[in-house]
C-alpha cells in the first residue's frame, strides 16, 4: 500500500487559496478515479474536484468554511501497490468554471418514521397483517437466543401514516411518535388535533405560533463571500443615495404596446427600457461609468457599459454582467437578462459572465419598494435602484388624473461623485423615461 496525497491544483489566474465548500467523501471512503471528492469555492466560481486515483480515504484538509492554499494537501488517499507514497496535484479545471448552486449551512434533517406498507391492490388488510406476524414469527424462531443468551427488546410498533400526513407532519415539525391517533393509523385530524391540544398539556389557542430550536448556520461560500463583499464595501466606501420620483406612464403605455407586436421575442419589462435610458444618459456622466482603485488611488472611467444585474439566487446574491450594454436594443437587453438570470440560479453562469462590470442595477421587482439605498458593489462607484411602479393621482393642468409613477435610487462612492453629479444624472435619465420616444432617437 501507498498514500497519494492530493494537492489542490491552480484553480485560476492570480488564486493564492480556495475556501472548501463541502465535502463529497469522508475518511475511510473508497473513491474511483474521477469520482467527485470537494467543492471548492474561488472568488465566486465554485469547482468541483475529481479524484485521480482509485484508493480508501484516510485524510481531509479540513472542514467546509477552511480555507486551502494552493499546491497544499487537499486529501490523502491510500492506493494498491507499494513503493514510495504518491504524490501530485491534479490537472487545473476548464477555462470556463461554472457556478454551482451552494446552501449556505447543513438543513437538519428528522429522522425516518418507519411505515408499514400500505396492501396491495386485491389483499385485504388482514391477509397482509397475517403475513406480517408469520414472518415475525418466523424471524424470531430462526434468530432467537442461544441458551443462556438474553433476548434483545424488540423495537416498538411503528406507526401507520400515509405518505401525505407524513409529508405534513414533517413540514410542521411534528414528531410522528408523539401523536396519538384516534384509529388505526395517524390522520390529517390527528395532526389537526395535536396542533391544537399538544401532547397532554392542555389547550393550545388558535394563531399562537408554534416554537423552534434554536439553530446555528456556519456562514460559508457565497453566503460568507456576500458578508465580506458588503462589509468591505461599507467600511471603505462613504455612501450617500439620492431619490427621485418618475412619472412612467407613458413608458408603461410604450411597454404595453410593444409587448402586444413582440411575436416570438421575450416579453419586456421595465429594465431592459431603463438600461437604454442608463446607457444614453452616462457619456455626459463618466464618473458614474467608473471603477475605483483606492489602494493605487486611479480612477478609471470606461467607455463602454459593462452592467451588472443583482439577483438573487437560493445561494445568495449574485450580479451576473451585460456586455457592451449600450450595443444592445431593447429585446436583445430583455434576451440576455433572462439568459443571464437563468444561468446565475441554476449555477450555470461562467466565471467571467460575474465579473467585470463597471455599473450595478438592482431591482427587487414586485418587491421594489418605495426608495432603497443599495450597498455599492465594489470597486464600482454607482449602483441604481428601481422601486416599484404605483399609480397614485398627480396634479395635470389644474385636473387631477391617475399617473403611474415609480421612485428611481441611486448611491454613490462620494470621494469620486459629487451629489451635483449624481442628481444631474438621475434628471437626464427622468427626461428619458417621462419622454420614451428620445429613448429611440440620437
Amino acid at each position: 500500500m501507498a498514500l497519494f496525497t492530493f494537492k489542490l491544483p491552480d484553480i485560476g489566474e492570480g488564486i493564492a487559496q480556495a475556501e472548501i465548500v463541502g465535502w463529497h467523501v469522508k475518511v475511510g471512503d473508497r473513491v474511483e478515479e474521477d469520482q467527485p471528492i470537494a467543492d471548492m469555492m474561488t472568488d465566486k466560481a465554485t469547482v468541483e474536484m475529481e479524484s485521480p486515483v482509485t484508493g480508501k480515504v484516510t485524510r481531509l484538509a479540513g472542514e467546509p468554511g477552511d480555507q486551502v492554499s494552493i499546491g497544499s494537501m487537499l486529501v490523502e488517499i491510500e492506493v494498491e501497490g507499494d513503493g514510495e507514497a504518491a504524490s501530485a496535484t491534479a490537472a487545473p479545471p476548464p477555462s470556463e468554471a461554472t457556478i454551482e448552486a451552494e446552501v449556505p449551512g447543513e438543513a437538519a434533517i428528522a429522522e425516518p418514521v418507519p411505515v408499514r406498507p400500505e396492501p396491495a391492490e386485491g389483499i385485504g388488510r388482514s391477509e397482509v397483517e397475517m403475513a406480517s406476524t408469520e414472518a415475525r414469527q418466523k424471524a424470531s424462531t430462526s434468530l432467537g437466543p442461544k441458551d443462556g443468551e438474553v433476548a434483545p427488546a424488540l423495537p416498538a410498533e411503528p406507526m401507520l401514516a400515509s405518505p401525505a400526513v407524513r409529508a405534513r407532519a414533517k413540514e410542521l415539525g411534528i414528531d410522528l411518535a408523539q401523536v396519538k391517533p384516534t384509529g388505526d393509523r395517524i390522520r390529517h385530524a390527528d395532526l389537526d388535533a395535536y396542533l391544537l391540544y399538544g401532547s397532554g398539556q392542555g389547550y393550545r389557542p388558535a394563531g399562537r405560533s408554534t416554537k423552534r430550536a434554536d439553530e446555528q448556520v456556519k456562514v460559508i461560500g457565497m453566503r460568507r463571500r456576500i458578508a465580506e463583499n458588503m462589509a468591505a464595501s461599507k467600511r471603505h466606501i462613504p455612501h450617500f443615495t439620492y431619490v427621485e420620483e418618475i412619472d412612467v406612464t407613458a413608458l408603461e403605455g410604450l411597454r404595453e404596446q410593444l409587448n402586444a407586436g413582440r411575436g416570438d421575442r421575450p416579453k419586456l419589462t421595465m429594465l431592459p427600457l431603463l438600461i437604454v435610458a442608463l446607457c444614453k444618459a452616462l457619456p455626459d456622466f463618466p464618473m458614474l461609468n467608473a471603477r475605483y482603485d483606492d489602494e493605487a488611488g486611479i480612477v478609471t472611467r470606461h467607455g463602454s457599459v459593462h452592467l451588472g444585474m443583482a439577483t438573487q439566487t437560493d445561494a445568495g446574491l449574485m450580479v451576473p454582467v451585460i456586455r457592451d450594454a449600450q450595443d444592445r436594443n431593447v429585446w436583445q437587453l430583455a434576451d440576455e437578462i433572462r439568459r443571464l438570470a437563468d444561468a446565475a440560479r441554476t449555477g450555470k453562469a461562467k466565471s467571467e459572465e460575474l465579473s467585470g462590470s463597471t455599473l450595478t442595477l438592482t431591482s427587487l421587482g414586485p418587491l421594489g419598494g418605495i426608495a432603497t439605498t443599495p450597498v455599492i458593489n465594489r470597486p464600482e462607484v454607482a449602483i441604481i435602484g428601481p422601486n416599484r411602479v404605483i399609480e397614485r393621482p398627480v396634479f395635470r393642468s389644474k385636473e387631477i388624473v391617475a399617473a403611474k409613477l415609480m421612485n428611481l435610487s441611486i448611491s454613490c462612492d462620494h470621494r469620486v461623485v459629487d451629489g451635483w453629479d449624481a442628481a444631474s444624472f438621475v434628471q437626464a435619465v427622468r427626461k428619458l423615461l417621462e419622454v420614451p420616444a428620445f429613448l429611440f432617437v440620437d
